[in-house]
């Protein structure tokens, strides 16, 4: 009888991430059954989808609290198919606050839980790390920080690295927009990516004061381009109604689908913080991050957050590879800090050079694909009860160097 795997996903990344391990399941094991909650990614990649839940995404709390009964009736739907007694394990892929509820109503009916991209406890809810210890058997981390710390408190964890290399290592650049993108910075013009983000919120806090720095970088480097790489088309529609009839005269390109070519073209880039720095990390791509809270979010932040980074190479690294800001009240601070940041990464040559040695030097150790595969190989050993599945040394990092 085949196994019965449960997914839980509910970020357009996360969705992305188990699509890929999805993947390497069925090909060690095609008669192997997954469902759950998820994306379109996932669907694609062969999961029966339960719920479409990454259409409810959601940050905050004033976000979340609009949507808690829904979101109690999303975990009543997976708890009935968790008393049919047909799942042989549950995977998580971020989302804590929903995932926790999942966890919980998947062990009232002894169903193995496993964490994939687990929630950051280590550096933000460490008082979590008891519920998790109660609710997960096994951790799939995906930083070396990550097995450390829930190693210490007693939660069998394995590092698998971080899928992210994955999609990566495997995404297949338009060739066609590349060559015309270099060809413009081989024309003496310097391209610098802007991502405003992946969710609606932060394009909408974001982009206002990323389009200020656009306008003084201009001033400053008339020869600088700006390509927006936008995640979805609303977004993409949303960021040039913003911008005035002056704006429109000014050097930038949107795209839609194209943030892989536009990193991989791009100098250097102003970014709002997410998971897509360590595409920026892997690609070569020095950036100025920037993530826009509320008076009310940052405050709480400042009381539950252990570290003083926002940025995931700079948490891997020993020093702050990604100069960074969190924009709280005014934009004026934030938007200084987004041009003077890039107007020195365009300007300054010796600056520059030192912030390319220190993303080879992480790229070196960290960026290597082959998440998704072992993630998928030992979820599959556990299920088979310890077959020998071959292992596989970890692979090396397959990003090729990119010019200066």
């Amino acid at each position: 009888m085949s196994a019965n795997i449960f997914f839980s996903v509910g970020e357009p990344s996360g969705d992305q991430h188990a699509a890929r391990m999805v993947a390497q399941i069925f090909r060690l094991d095609a008669s192997i059954q997954v469902r759950g909650f998820g994306g379109q990614a996932m669907r694609e990649a062969g999961c029966h989808l339960d719920r479409d839940l990454t259409q409810h995404a959601v940050v905050g709390l004033v976000e979340v609290l609009p949507k808690l009964r829904q979101f109690f009736q999303f975990a009543d739907q997976a708890e009935e198919i968790f008393r049919q007694g047909q799942i042989d394990a549950v995977v998580l892929v971020d989302f804590p606050g929903f995932n926790w509820h999942i966890a919980k109503r998947a062990k009232k009916y002894g169903i193995p839980v496993h964490y994939y991209c687990p929630p950051q406890l280590w550096a933000w809810a460490g008082w979590r790390v008891k519920k998790m210890k109660r609710s997960v058997d096994h951790v799939l981390a995906v930083l070396p920080i990550e097995q450390e710390y829930f190693q210490s408190h007693g939660i069998p964890t394995t590092f698998v690295g971080h899928p992210f290399f994955d999609a990566v290592a495997s995404s297949e650049l338009d060739q066609q927009l590349l060559d015309r993108l270099r060809g413009i910075n081989e024309g003496g013009e310097h391209l610098v990516a802007i991502l405003p983000g992946s969710r609606d919120h932060e394009v909408h806090s974001n982009w206002p004061l990323m389009l200020e720095a656009i306008r003084r970088v201009h001033r400053t480097n008339p020869r600088a381009r700006f390509l927006v790489a936008a995640y979805r088309d609303r977004q993409c529609l949303w960021c040039r109604d913003q911008m005035s009839e002056q704006d429109k005269l000014l050097p930038i390109e949107f795209f839609v689908g194209r943030t892989s070519e536009v990193i991989e073209a791009a100098r250097c880039a102003m970014m709002v913080s997410g998971s897509v720095s360590l595409e920026l990390m892997a690609r070569r791509t020095p950036a100025a991050v920037v993530y826009r809270v509320g008076r009310l979010l940052h405050a709480v932040g400042k009381l539950l957050v252990r570290l003083d980074s926002i940025t995931l190479p700079n948490l891997m690294s020993d020093r702050k590879v990604f100069p960074e800001m969190v924009s709280v009240g005014k934009t004026e601070p934030a938007i200084d800090f987004l041009a003077h940041s890039v107007d020195a990464m365009l300007s300054d040559h010796f600056y520059f050079q030192g912030l390319l040695a220190s993303l080879d030097k992480l790229r070196d150790q960290y960026a290597r694909p082959g998440a998704s595969k072992r993630a998928a190989e030992l979820l599959v050993r556990r299920l088979t009860k310890g077959s020998d599945l071959a292992a596989e040394p970890q692979s090396q990092h397959v990003f090729p160097p990119r010019a200066a």
